[in-house]
């Protein structure tokens, strides 16, 4: 099991506990669907990836990269570190390690 499996799969678990939680604190019907969506593709990616499919590595850094800039576009518009902050920071560890396995 690589880096870039491992992140994509816990990136993917925090972007969908994120969504819950965006959903449970502020009844945020766009934070559950799209939380959702893009940690089930991730860990979708992740399995893929285990399973020896390049794509499934593809998939992940362009969900992981599409997702650091929508939570650094959000830290810029709100100036809060939670939590996208912590989600941007997060995402670009990840993006760097799934992109290291790209060859």
């Amino acid at each position: 099991m690589t880096l870039s499996i491992i992140a994509a799969f816990v990136y993917g678990i925090l972007a969908l506990i994120g969504g819950v939680m965006g959903y449970v604190q502020a009844q945020s019907k766009v934070s559950l669907i799209s939380g959702s969506i893009s940690g089930l593709l991730l860990i979708f990616a992740a399995f893929m990836q285990l399973n020896g499919q390049l794509w499934g590595l593809l998939v992940a850094a362009l969900v992981t990269a599409a997702l650091v800039v929508f939570f650094c576009l959000r830290l810029a518009k709100t100036r809060k570190f939670m939590p996208a902050g912590l989600m941007a920071s997060l995402g670009m560890v990840a993006l760097v390690l799934i992109v290291s396995q790209i060859k």
